[in-house]
């Protein structure tokens, strides 16, 4: 996996990340949902690499990252600590001004980085989400019954570790087939960890409280995204079934947005890699304007 990339783990202040980094050009951050590590991106980041430097790293908390202590409101592992990891890991690699692209939970990481890191931040992909703030005031019966486990995962009083980690495989259900073998050892790796099966459940602890916090004040401020977005979903996935016109949401928030829809079951990166590459090469390729 990832030939020419070179394997890292970087200090970057609060944590210390496992990232994986090559190729060259302009440079490009990919962010990894849950429960994936970098490694999911082991087929996109090599077709990005002939004109991208390329910035692979695991989420605070995630595969192989540091495991920062947690804290009673949860923020130690909100989106705006880990916005913060990306931005100090981009500039310890020499890199001031980055693209961004974040998948699942990586995309509200992303989204965070762009709001809190405007100057940093040249162009945000963000595929198969909505803000956390816009997704938890939509939530009805048919958002519970379809993304239940973000409330699962979010409880305290009865913690979802034990559940999880009684069976990981069972609970995670990832596969060799969709993976590849080398990726779904890491991942089975860890799924295996109770510490990150916990790093993990703080991340949706977060969301729920802390994360939404964020995106409700942005809101009510006024902030919006100034640099250009590329929202994208998988056509096989239910983000048009939750929201009707999921880029309507986006619109609310960015000033310039650009969709494509993936052939694709949720895992994107994994299941359709030549047609996601070519979609973020090409949104990439415009000029930055700043």
């Amino acid at each position: 996996m990832f030939d020419g990339f070179t394997l890292d783990r970087i200090d970057v202040g609060d944590v210390e990340l496992r990232v994986r980094h090559g190729g060259s050009g302009p440079p490009v951050l990919l962010l990894h949902g849950h429960p994936r590590t970098h490694v999911t991106w082991h087929r996109v980041a090599p077709l990005l690499a002939h004109r991208h430097v390329v910035v692979c790293p695991d989420l605070r908390g995630y595969g192989q990252s540091t495991k920062p202590p947690t804290v009673a409101d949860h923020s130690t592992y909100s989106k705006r600590a880990m916005a913060r990891d990306g931005v100090a890991l981009m500039r310890a690699l020499g890199h001031e001004r980055f693209a961004v692209v974040g998948h699942d939970r990586g995309s509200y990481v992303a989204q965070r980085m762009a709001l809190d890191h405007p100057a940093a931040v040249t162009r945000l992909v963000v595929l198969d989400g909505v803000p956390i703030g816009e997704a938890l005031a939509r939530a009805d019966a048919r958002f519970a019954s379809a993304w239940w486990h973000w409330f699962f995962l979010g409880q305290t009083a009865k913690p979802a570790e034990r559940v999880i980690n009684a069976d990981p495989d069972a609970w995670y259900r990832g596969t060799a087939e969709q993976m590849g073998d080398q990726a779904y050892q890491d991942y089975r790796a860890a799924i295996h960890d109770p510490e990150t099966v916990h790093a993990m459940c703080e991340d949706y602890r977060a969301g729920l409280g802390v994360d939404r916090a964020a995106d409700d004040a942005d809101r009510a401020a006024g902030r919006r995204i100034r640099c250009p977005v590329l929202f994208g979903w998988a056509a096989r996935d239910d983000m048009v079934e939750l929201y009707g016109d999921p880029a309507a949401i986006w619109r609310d928030w960015a000033d310039e947005v650009d969709t494509v829809e993936i052939d694709s079951g949720h895992h994107m990166a994994e299941e359709a890699p030549a047609q996601l590459a070519e979609a973020l090469l090409e949104f990439l390729a415009v000029p930055d304007r700043s």
